[in-house]
């Protein structure tokens, strides 16, 4: 008679191993699907923060001429963080003679506004 021979099996079957590595498959996927979110979404950040201290900038230039601005539109463009931002500044009249209010809008390279800005100019700045 021949001996019973009694194996305890300690692995995973082939079936195990395949739904492990599908649930892990998964969830890298899901790993690079924020990654690239999040690396859009500090994109965005940026160009808004840089747009916003150029906005801040042309708006302040205005403010602090010796002569009040033209009423009117115009537009330039900056160089700033490396990247060449495209603005238009906008005097607009308000009910004091002396006072103008100035609105600034900064796009990127796509033509986007992504940065805006409005100031004050106050009677006697200079």
């Amino acid at each position: 008679m021949l001996g019973r021979v009694d194996h305890a099996e300690g692995g995973f079957t082939l079936i195990e191993i395949m739904v492990a590595l599908a649930v892990f498959s998964l969830a890298v996927l899901a790993l690079l699907r924020l990654e690239t979110a999040t690396i859009r979404g500090a994109r965005v950040l940026d160009d808004s923060l840089v747009a916003g201290i150029v906005a801040r900038n042309v708006a302040n230039e205005a403010v602090s001429e010796a002569r009040p601005p033209v009423v009117g539109r115009t537009s330039g463009s900056e160089v700033n963080a490396g990247r060449t931002w495209n603005w238009v500044r906008q005097v607009v009249p308000t009910g004091n003679a002396s006072i103008v209010r100035i609105d600034v809008a900064v796009r990127n390279h796509a033509g986007q506004v992504v940065g805006r800005t409005t100031a004050i100019r106050p009677p006697d700045v200079s």
